[in-house]
């Protein structure tokens, strides 16, 4: 059974090499630094390397899906508490949170969504 099947294409990025684009998040006049890495156009999952800033907030928001935020430097600052490299947090879909990095430095995260993107903020709405 085996001899019948093909080995699957392989999606790699290296993050080390690869370009930084930008993740715009029109409602609040900021671009992100961020590397696209997959997106799944069945499910809407997408994986993307991001950085936020030191000091930058995203507040209070919704979204219509899921999402994870994996940290691989700095601190990551939400509304449940403050989570260093090597956290994994997730935000279950519906219901209202914030995050941003700590004042003192970047913090850099794979972000990664179960279905597609979009935010919402209660306040500019």
């Amino acid at each position: 059974m085996i001899q019948d099947l093909r080995p699957v294409e392989l999606t790699v990025v290296d993050t080390n090499t690869a370009e930084w684009g930008t993740f715009p998040i029109p409602q609040l006049g900021v671009e992100l630094p961020s590397m696209p890495l997959i997106s799944d156009p069945d499910t809407g999952m997408q994986v993307l390397k991001l950085i936020y800033r030191a000091g930058f907030t995203n507040p209070w928001h919704t979204h219509p899906c899921a999402h994870g935020i994996y940290v691989l430097d700095g601190t990551l600052e939400t509304h449940g508490g403050t989570f260093g490299a090597g956290s994994f947090v997730w935000f279950p879909e519906g219901g209202i949170m914030e995050h941003g990095a700590g004042k003192d430095s970047d913090c850099t995260f794979l972000f990664i969504t179960n279905k597609p993107f979009d935010i919402h903020y209660p306040d500019k709405e």
